[in-house]
């Protein structure tokens, strides 16, 4: 071998070594020291989230060198592509350990890449945010940018930090968007992820503020710590952003798995199907007992859930807020449904504000990618009072009105004991909103309110006549029982509901979406709707 071509391999040799040593710095991020650290608080580090998360070996990193020359490997961000249970996705993984998990200059365009690339491969978009927002760039930073020729103004106009909400604003309804906060995010690590789809908190370790407890307190004088302001169980309980509070790391990871499982890839496709093993055909001779007769007394809806759905599994969403609303994941015959359920348990079933805020979201986004729609019944129709009105109680329940209306998915409701009011708008079984099979019980009631109010509203001369008031208004409400809001009277004349015997309620819902596969609606052509937010 001549000395020339020995002292070519040489180099290569060593720059093969060089690279090995780069990588295995960088798979360090900031360093044992950090990591030991993170350990200490509970938490996972970037990689390992992805190593839990990601099937293993199937995860491809992009940019992981960006910044190794100032000793930020990565820039304080992991990203790259990978499969779940085979499933491929693109993911990013603020490495708090780097800076903190600030987003720098490299660090936002490495997740605008991210997102444009899962937008243009059209497969579930990943977020694991560990960051305290914006990086305020030191002087020595700024200087480090002039050298490879980047003004630090350019930042605000590349495809970057500041610019990230645009690619999730297209990838919305596009693809799933699903984020996780796994440390304390402020500014533009809360903003992208409420851009989302779905966002997952872990207990005592996630917090999500736009400003943190010592601005609040410097600027409003108000007094308060991190999980008052910001932490898992304030959005899970209060504000509503959480839509899954889970115990520790590797539980939300598992969630993030689990829904991604229900969840087809983009809006072209259907829902995955998975083999349950559910008959299709059983009945249930036990469900009608579940539900007592008189509308005053409550039960929980999950029991109802759990007997109709596949193998009793069903994933809640937004489970701590608004609980007086159930929404939701399960599969009958083997595919996903969307469930939206009344909770008599809570506030009666009644419709507030925030219910609305809840139900209108989830419509719209099973309406997005192709997943039917499960409405069950039962609810005495808007809360009433000064608070609900003064809270907008029209406006947000107009939203749900309009999801309803604009959703062309698949959609069957069962109404089980009673449907009063604005209910029956409220929950889609009014004739020409657009549900396609409305299905009730022969014990449900149906009515502009319950049978007592009616006849007290519309009796109430005729019983202080009467001899014995009391005897009268009961045998007025039973007449009216039998007669206004009973449903086999009414299907005599109403076409749009089909009665049906509580033990066949899971057959009748299933073979109900057999027929209704293939469904197309006919849209309006516009630029786009305007739903009143």
């Amino acid at each position: 071998m001549s000395m020339k071509k020995k002292e070519e391999n040489v180099r290569e040799e060593d720059r093969i070594n060089e690279l090995k040593s780069i990588k295995a710095k960088a798979i360090l991020g900031g360093g044992k020291e950090k990591i030991e650290k993170h350990h200490a608080r509970g938490k996972m580090t970037a990689r390992e989230r992805l190593n839990f998360l990601l099937d293993a070996g199937s995860f491809v990193e992009i940019g992981m060198l960006i910044d190794h020359l100032s000793g930020n490997p990565g820039d304080g961000i992991i990203a790259g592509y990978g499969t779940v249970t085979g499933r491929q996705v693109f993911i990013y993984s603020q490495d708090a350990t780097v800076q903190g998990g600030s987003i720098g200059y490299h660090h936002g365009q490495k997740m605008y890449k991210i997102i444009e690339k899962a937008l243009q491969m059209e497969v579930p978009l990943i977020g694991l945010n560990d960051s305290p927002g914006a990086r305020m760039e030191r002087a020595d930073n700024i200087e480090v940018l002039r050298k490879l020729g980047v003004h630090p103004s350019s930042q605000l106009t590349e495809k970057g930090r500041a610019a990230v909400f645009y690619p999730n604003t297209r990838a919305s309804g596009a693809i799933p968007q699903i984020s996780a906060i796994m440390g304390s995010c402020s500014g533009i690590s809360v903003y992208s992820p409420a851009l989302t789809d779905f966002i997952f908190m872990v207990d005592k370790t996630s917090h999500m503020f736009i400003t943190g407890p010592r601005i609040v307190e410097s600027v409003m004088g108000e007094s308060t710590t991190m999980e008052e302001l910001g932490g898992a169980k304030v959005h899970a309980t209060v504000s509503g952003v959480c839509d899954f509070r889970c115990k520790d790391e590797k539980e939300c990871l598992d969630g993030i798995k689990k829904l991604l499982s229900f969840l087809p890839d983009n809006y072209h496709e259907d829902p995955p199907i998975c083999d349950t093993g559910d008959d299709p055909d059983r009945l249930d001779y036990e469900i009608g007992t579940i539900i007592p007769t008189n509308p005053r007394k409550m039960y929980d809806m999950h029991d109802i859930i759990e007997r109709l759905v596949d193998n009793k599994d069903f994933f809640e969403v937004k489970q701590e807020f608004a609980p007086e609303m159930i929404v939701g994941f399960a599969r009958l015959n083997n595919g996903t449904v969307g469930i939206i359920a009344n909770q008599p348990k809570v506030r009666a079933g009644a419709l507030t504000v925030d219910s609305s805020d809840k139900q209108a979201r989830f419509i719209r986004f099973c309406d997005c990618f192709n997943i039917p729609l499960l409405i069950l019944v039962d609810t005495p129709a808007y809360m009433p009072g000064i608070k609900q009105e003064h809270s907008g109680i029209i406006r947000h329940g107009a939203k749900v009105l309009f999801a309803l209306s604009e959703a062309a998915v698949p959609r069957v409701a069962v109404i089980l004991r009673k449907s009063y009011g604005g209910g029956s708008l409220g929950m889609g079984v009014v004739p020409g909103l657009g549900t396609d099979y409305i299905f009730s019980w022969p014990t449900a009631e149906r009515g502009v309110m319950g049978a007592e109010q009616a006849v007290a509203l519309y009796y109430k001369g005729q019983a202080m006549r009467a001899g014995d008031q009391e005897s009268f208004f009961k045998k007025k409400v039973s007449e009216y029982r039998e007669t206004m809001v009973n449903p086999i009277f009414e299907a005599s004349s109403n076409l749009e509901i089909e009665l049906i015997e509580p033990q066949e309620t899971r057959r009748c819902i299933i073979r109900a979406f057999q027929s209704l596969r293939g469904k197309t609606a006919f849209r309006q052509p516009k630029h786009h709707s305007n739903i009143p937010l």
